[in-house]
């Protein structure tokens, strides 16, 4: 079992608080009430490229708030060169908004030059290790920053993988030395899927490498769970949440809410929640010493 003592990230990056995914139909809210928010996410492909209105929010936002960046499209995990256009359009970004942090998923994309727009699964094998491990550091080399990576929600499983999901994940970012956003809703959707006990799932992370974690709802289905960012988050979820805070002690966490989104307040609330967990949760870590 890996160590449970909390530990700072190796990174040095800064625990943000509590923060929120921005979507347009907050912008007038977060515009007129400046909400006490500790940060925004944004998904960086939004924006790449984007002038006009959207892109000027996001400038006023930007100057009251720290901004982190989360991809959908950089596809780690394809056959397909690394897009170097793509990489330098990602840094203009990030030096514009003057981004915390950038990231994306453990999965691929698209191939061929084709873009699915959809997170698709790796096989977990040494040969898929080595891939990834050489064009992460690729990535970073040209960014100059680590890259923060996140585990993604699977819905199936390859015949080639070798190893679990968890123990890829945790020898990606070693070898590749580079950051992890730990998704706890993920890790129950895909132990759900699978029939796996998620909270095996922490035991090789290596937490000083974690500087982000994802809550959200998802939808279950009773024979399986879909990652659909829609919802309140369940207890199972928050119980995952405050084992990793015992772990890693606290992280910069937010709350994603991609469909049927309610009122700014509501969603804000739902991911004030985390704050009691995670409370709790540092409180048992220094009673025990």
């Amino acid at each position: 079992m890996a160590d449970s003592a909390p530990r700072q990230n190796r990174f040095q990056l800064p625990d943000l608080g509590l923060g929120l995914g921005l979507r347009s139909t907050h912008y007038p809210h977060i515009l007129e009430h400046k909400p006490e928010v500790g940060w925004f996410e944004i998904v960086s492909e939004n924006f790449m490229n984007s002038g006009g209105r959207p892109m000027q929010i996001l400038d006023r936002i930007a100057e009251c708030y720290p901004i982190v960046m989360h991809g959908v499209s950089l596809s780690i995990g394809s056959s397909d060169p690394i897009d170097h256009t793509y990489l330098r359009q990602l840094g203009e970004l990030a030096e514009r908004v003057g981004a915390v942090w950038l990231g994306d998923h453990v999965c691929w994309t698209g191939v061929a030059g084709h873009n699915v727009h959809d997170l698709l699964p790796v096989p977990y094998n040494e040969a898929s290790l080595a891939h990834m491990v050489a064009r992460v550091k690729e990535v970073q080399d040209v960014l100059q920053r680590p890259l923060v990576l996140e585990n993604p929600s699977t819905y199936l499983a390859f015949r080639e993988s070798t190893m679990p999901e968890e123990v890829f994940l945790a020898r990606l970012a070693e070898d590749a030395d580079c950051a992890l956003l730990l998704d706890v809703n993920n890790i129950y959707v895909s132990a759900r899927n699978h029939g796996l006990q998620a909270l095996d799932y922490l035991d090789p992370l290596p937490y000083d490498r974690v500087v982000q974690i994802h809550l959200a709802g998802h939808t279950d289905k009773g024979t399986h769970c879909i990652d659909t960012h829609e919802g309140q988050v369940v207890d199972p979820v928050w119980e995952i949440y405050a084992e990793v805070v015992r772990r890693a002690g606290s992280r910069a966490t937010m709350l994603e809410w991609d469909q049927n989104i309610p009122g700014f307040d509501e969603v804000w609330a739902e991911a004030q929640k985390a704050e009691r967990f995670r409370e709790r949760a540092l409180a048992e870590v220094r009673a025990r010493g």
